[in-house]
């Protein structure tokens, strides 16, 4: 086994056995010329990483991060917490997904900028993780984080007192002045374009004076199980969340626990591998699959079958069995489903609701009109573009039964619309994805796992070389 060791910013372990395929970005997607028969590990949880990076930070004492995920977002949290103070050092390890991490918490002070990237955890957990630094803290993004929704977090902040400068936009850039401090109390939100405006606030909540007292005032509050996910990785660490009623949060001031924690593998990430059996047919593993999760990714054990998918759970290794699949002459049923659970699972599934011989209303994910791009208006947009019949709808998507034919596959900067292209391009020949690239926001290794899945081997990667411990 070849083990990559990540050293920091100048080297990434996913810049190495890029398959011949991409050139600048674009890359066609292999099409599926039979079943499927994979086994595959999946690097950390960016969702449970990116937490547990700011709880570390906002700790009594030192924490250890094992197997977290490497990958665009996790650096800019880690090169954001670092430039707070924070002590965060890798520490090599025997697997091949990157180093752990040991952090060390500091007093944390300002004077330095956030590059969040398209990073919605970096730029909703760290403006009131940086309202607890002595100094100031500009934030700012790619051109595309520009147009993410930010007016909860500005407003909240100043709420509580934070002195923060946005020019009236209520979006990045935006800057604040942290005094070392933030007294806390109550606080009314509008959190119904993110779950996390709520998650971010809850996180540095113990270290406010008074704690912090929450209330969502909209009509729906979207991706509830990542605020789950978030008081879970709050109570580990020795923290009460209390939730008298719905849509409300308290939490006392108190010190938050250091812990030696294992990330779980992204569920979320699992899902353009697991549809794949459907589409190719046959079966698809993932191993390390935990037993109890707060991730919504593990609601695919409910959802795929839906689509006629067989799925078990073997110890710690999930299957799904496809059957014949696509590919073996079989049909996909169209579905009817609310998706307002775990919204980052429905790029994969409208991708396989594209292919199936019935119509299908995916709904419960309007607010995927404000992650990286309109996923909802690019998702209609680019299976239109292939033949496609999509409907939007205020809350979700509606699509008919159309043939596909090959085109291009625009990505938008989206990690999700660049998987869920792949997907199609199992069951559709010449789909090109026009940046597959940008899979390294959460999958850095997405284009090998994909070969891994179909069976390729590149030149550039030896069949000697298990880079992912596909079996």
């Amino acid at each position: 086994m070849q083990v990559f060791r990540y050293s920091g910013p100048e080297f990434s372990p996913y810049d190495e056995g890029r398959a011949p395929e991409v050139d600048d970005g674009r890359w066609v997607a292999p099409r599926a010329t039979g079943p499927l028969r994979a086994s595959l590990s999946l690097p950390g949880s960016k969702s449970l990483t990116n937490r547990e990076l700011v709880l570390s930070a906002l700790a009594s004492e030192p924490s250890t991060l094992r197997l977290p995920l490497h990958s665009r977002d996790t650096d800019l949290m880690v090169r954001a917490l670092r430039g707070l103070g924070v002590g965060i050092d890798e520490v090599a390890n025997d697997e091949p997904f990157g180093p752990d991490y040991l952090i060390t918490p500091s007093e944390l002070t300002g004077g330095t900028s956030v590059d969040c990237g398209l990073a919605g955890t970096v730029m909703r957990f760290l403006p009131p993780v940086a309202a607890l630094a002595l100094g100031p803290v500009s934030f700012d993004g790619d051109a595309s984080a520009r147009r993410r929704p930010m007016t909860t977090t500005v407003d909240s902040l100043r709420a509580l007192g934070v002195d923060v400068s946005d020019d009236g936009r209520g979006a990045l850039p935006f800057s604040l002045y942290g005094t070392g401090e933030v007294e806390g109390g109550e606080v009314e939100i509008d959190a119904s374009a993110s779950s996390q405006f709520v998650s971010g606030l809850l996180l540095s909540a113990p270290r406010f004076s008074r704690g912090l007292s929450i209330r969502h005032t909209g009509e729906r509050l979207p991706s509830l199980p990542h605020i789950e996910m978030t008081i879970e990785t709050l109570a580990r660490r020795g923290v009460e969340v209390e939730s008298p009623e719905p849509g409300v949060w308290r939490v006392a001031p108190g010190p938050i626990s250091g812990r030696d924690v294992t990330i779980e593998p992204d569920l979320s990430n699992a899902a353009p591998f697991l549809v794949a059996a459907l589409v190719a047919g046959g079966t698809v593993s993932i191993r390390h699959w935990p037993t109890e999760t707060t991730q919504v990714g593990a609601d695919l054990i409910e959802l795929l079958p839906l689509w006629g998918a067989t799925v078990t759970l073997d110890g710690d290794t999930l299957t799904v069995d496809g059957g014949v699949g696509l590919i073996g002459g079989g049909s996909l049923p169209g579905v009817d489903v609310d998706l307002s659970r775990g919204g980052e699972l429905a790029p994969a599934l409208v991708a396989l609701a594209a292919l199936a011989s019935g119509p299908s209303t995916i709904t419960g994910i309007g607010h995927l009109r404000g992650h990286e791009t309109d996923r909802l208006a690019a998702l209609a947009a680019e299976i239109t573009a292939l033949g496609g019949s999509v409907e939007e709808l205020d809350d979700g998507l509606h699509l008919e039964p159309s043939p596909l034919h090959a085109g291009q596959w625009r990505s938008y900067e989206d990690h999700r619309m660049a998987t869920a292209g792949a997907i199609i391009g199992l069951a559709v020949d010449g789909v090109e994805i026009d940046d597959v690239g940008v899979t390294s926001k959460t999958l850095p290794q997405f284009v090998e796992l994909w070969d891994d899945l179909l069976g390729r081997r590149s030149p550039a990667r030896p069949a000697d070389i298990d880079l992912l411990g596909f079996l």
